[in-house]
């Protein structure tokens, strides 16, 4: 018999991600706080990856904004390292090397953003690379620019050592213990192989660099949308995709994700997910407050204007979708203000085993604004979900033909979202108000428990 595979992602993972709380200016303190927050109160469900996003080699970060060519840490081999000001444990050379070493004795995982290229300063200055006589000069693609950000040029995998660019990198953040890696710019509708683009050439170079760096490490891919009928590239080159651009609390953006979900309907498996974005729940946009109040309501007042923007209806609805569909699930919060019902939404056992072990999941039917899911367990459990995505109130029947669910005229089940268990009859009949979801984890085992 041959070797069982060895997956890096064998669920989707589930995790923290500083940017909709603390954009680019996330700190040491920062990252180090929320990974605490999530040993003692989320990790007990799954949760385990702190990942520290964009700009944490910019000493002046200070917002979601950029600052267009600005100074940027960077070793004597064009490689950004962490900004000791931000960082103070990398210094000397350490890198997140410490704050990785303290997350993984908390028993979770830490994970970097990067752009994909390399740093315009780099070529600029023309430094060496490790493992080269090429230099930063050498491999850029000056043409090859993000829209958005002004850090990096592309890298021409053509040239030489490009490569080995790639691999120092990744051998440093293997060095540094890293085990999750979100590359940007790389992941919209041209990244594949026929795309007139950089970005497929060098997610190639970088699956190769994780693969020759000697540690395993989850690579996923932004901002998207990636397109669905590239799915054979992304399956075959990296462990998250997404389907979608920057995901946040607007009502309009979770309603376009239901038709989003069913065009990558069936493509993820073990390994291998389409990317709804993050969790923009509970306490955002930390870093966009005015920190200067001049008294404590008005400091109440502005982290009140923080938070997430979906009602707590919203929210159920945006948990559900995510869990039946099984993407990725990464937190945007200041986690340490999370207040009851947040945290709820994180610790639902009931929602959080269809995440990890519903299969086969689908749109079983959309009527205007009415949208139903299901998936099932290997252990005979059916989830089911009833989606009102439309301004009006709907009256419907959970149709046991419509499922599949055949033998019986009544199943045990619970509701995911109150915890209440019942007895579940063909044809029961449901009113679901504007914006709100029902969802029943349904037993069609006879081991099924509801307890």
């Amino acid at each position: 018999m041959g070797e069982e595979k060895t997956y890096v992602a064998k669920r989707p993972p589930m995790g923290w991600n500083s940017w909709d709380c603390y954009g680019a200016s996330v700190n040491e303190e920062q990252l180090l706080g929320n990974a605490r927050y999530m040993a003692e109160n989320l990790k007990e469900f799954g949760w385990q990856y702190i990942v520290c996003d964009i700009q944490w080699y910019e000493s002046g970060a200070d917002s979601h904004a950029y600052h267009k060519f600005t100074e940027l840490e960077m070793d004597e081999y064009s490689r950004l390292i962490p900004a000791v000001d931000r960082f103070p444990s990398s210094a000397g050379g350490k890198g997140f090397g410490p704050i990785a070493e303290q997350i993984h004795e908390m028993g979770l995982k830490f994970g970097i953003h990067i752009m994909r290229g390399i740093p315009r300063q780099a070529v600029h200055r023309n430094t060496p690379i490790l493992g080269t006589k090429a230099t930063a000069r050498d491999i850029a693609h000056p043409a090859s620019i993000c829209l958005w950000n002004t850090d990096m040029y592309g890298v021409d995998a053509n040239c030489e050592g490009a490569q080995e660019y790639y691999n120092s990198i990744f051998k440093m953040y293997a060095e540094w213990g890293v085990d999750f890696v979100k590359v940007d710019d790389i992941a919209r509708e041209d990244c594949g192989p026929e795309a007139p683009g950089a970005a497929f050439s060098e997610i190639a170079m970088i699956k190769k660099a994780i693969a020759e760096s000697g540690r395993s490490m989850v690579l996923s891919l932004s901002p998207g949308p990636a397109r669905v009928d590239q799915k054979d590239f992304l399956l075959e080159n990296a462990n998250m995709w997404r389907m979608t651009d920057d995901f946040w609390d607007k009502w309009e953006l979770l309603y376009g994700m239901f038709e989003r979900c069913h065009a990558w309907e069936g493509i993820g498996c073990k390994d291998h997910w389409p990317d709804c974005d993050m969790l923009p729940i509970g306490h955002l946009r930390v870093c966009d407050e005015t920190a200067q109040a001049a008294s404590d309501d008005d400091k109440k007042a502005m982290v009140k204007r923080g938070y997430t923007h979906f009602t707590q209806d919203e929210q159920k609805i945006l948990m559900t979708l995510w869990c039946i569909f099984r993407s990725p699930l990464m937190i945007g919060a200041e986690m340490r203000d999370n207040d009851e019902f947040t945290l709820s939404l994180l610790t639902n056992t009931r929602l959080l085993d269809m995440h990890r072990h519903g299969r086969k999941a689908k749109q079983v039917s959309r009527e205007d604004d009415l949208v139903i899911w299901k998936s099932q367990t290997k252990d005979g459990k059916l989830f089911v979900a009833f989606f009102n995505i439309g301004e009006e109130k709907k009256k419907t029947k959970l149709k046991f033909k419509d499922l599949g669910i055949k033998g019986k005229s009544e199943y045990p089940a619970a509701d995911v979202w109150s915890g209440e268990g019942f007895e579940l009859k063909d044809k029961m009949k449901l009113e679901l108000g504007p914006h709100t979801v029902r969802c029943f984890e349904i037993g069609l085992s006879d081991s099924f428990c509801q307890c």
